[in-house]
C-alpha cells in the first residue's frame, strides 16, 4: 500500500477507478433490488417483512466492516505513519456511521412486526448503538482540535480501543440469551438460508461493498484537495505578510 502513499498518485488512481466503481454500483444495486423485490419469494412465516432483510442485514456487515477498516488505518497512521491512513480513516467514519444508522433504523422496522417492539436493551442491539456512538466520537474528535494532527491522534487512539466491540458484536448471540437469531449465513456447516433469499442478499451485499468502497474513495479524493486548498491559501497569506506595508 506504500506504492499509493502519494497523495497524487492516488488522486490519479482514484480518477480512473471511480467511474467504474460507481457503474459497477449502480448494476449491482439495480440487479440486488430486483433480485430481492420481485425475484425472491415471501418468507412462510415472515411473508413480506422479510425483504428488510435485503437492506438490514448488508448495511449490519458493512458498518462492522468499516470499522475493522477504521481500526486498521488507525493502526498504519499511529505505528506506521502513512501518509493516507488518517484521510483514510477520516473518510470511512461518516460511511460507517451511516451503513450503521440505517442498520439500526432497519432492524427495528423488522423488529416491529417480529417481536412486537421496536428496540430492546439486548446484547446485540446494544452492543451496536455502541458502535454507532464510537463513529460520532471518532468523528467528534477529529474536529474537537485546533491542531489536527492531536484530533487524528486521539480519534485513532478510540477506533482501536473500539475495535473490542466487533468480537462482541458478532458473538453476543452466542455468548448471551438475545431475541436475536444465531448465525445462519456464516456458519461452519454452510448457510441456513434458502438460495432463493441467499443469492439476492449476497448482491446487495456486493452493491454495499462496491458503495463503500466508492463513497470511501470520494471522500478522500475530496479532503486531499481541500488539503491542497489550504496549504496553498496559507502560503499566499505567509507570501502577503512577507510584503512591504503588509
Amino acid at each position: 500500500m506504500h506504492r499509493f502513499a502519494n497523495p497524487g498518485r492516488f488522486q490519479r488512481l482514484a480518477a480512473r477507478l471511480l467511474p467504474w466503481l460507481k457503474g459497477l454500483t449502480a448494476l449491482a444495486f439495480l440487479a440486488g433490488l430486483y433480485l430481492a423485490l420481485l425475484a425472491s419469494p415471501p418468507d412462510y412465516q415472515q411473508g413480506e417483512t422479510v425483504r428488510i432483510m435485503y437492506v438490514h442485514v448488508p448495511a449490519a456487515w458493512m458498518a462492522l466492516f468499516a470499522y475493522l477498516l477504521l481500526g486498521l488505518a488507525s493502526a498504519s497512521a499511529l505505528v506506521w505513519r502513512h501518509p493516507l491512513a488518517d484521510v483514510a480513516a477520516a473518510a470511512l467514519s461518516p460511511v460507517g456511521a451511516a451503513f450503521t444508522f440505517i442498520a439500526l433504523v432497519t432492524g427495528a422496522l423488522w423488529g416491529k412486526p417480529m417481536w412486537g417492539t421496536y428496540w430492546v436493551w439486548d446484547a446485540r442491539l446494544t452492543s451496536f448503538l455502541l458502535l454507532f456512538f464510537l463513529y460520532l466520537g471518532h468523528m467528534a474528535l477529529l474536529g474537537a482540535f485546533d491542531d489536527r494532527s492531536r484530533g487524528q491522534r486521539s480519534a485513532a487512539v478510540l477506533a482501536l480501543v473500539g475495535l473490542i466491540n466487533l468480537p462482541i458484536i458478532k458473538f453476543s448471540v452466542d455468548w448471551w440469551n438475545t431475541l436475536h437469531q444465531p448465525a445462519s449465513v456464516a456458519r461452519f456447516d454452510g448457510p441456513s438460508i434458502d438460495p432463493s433469499m441467499l443469492w439476492p442478499l449476497f448482491t446487495m451485499a456486493a452493491a454495499f461493498h462496491l458503495y463503500l468502497l466508492a463513497a470511501v474513495m470520494e471522500r478522500m479524493r475530496t479532503q486531499l484537495l481541500a488539503a491542497r486548498l489550504r496549504t496553498q491559501r496559507q502560503a499566499r497569506f505567509e507570501t502577503w505578510q512577507g510584503e512591504p506595508g503588509a
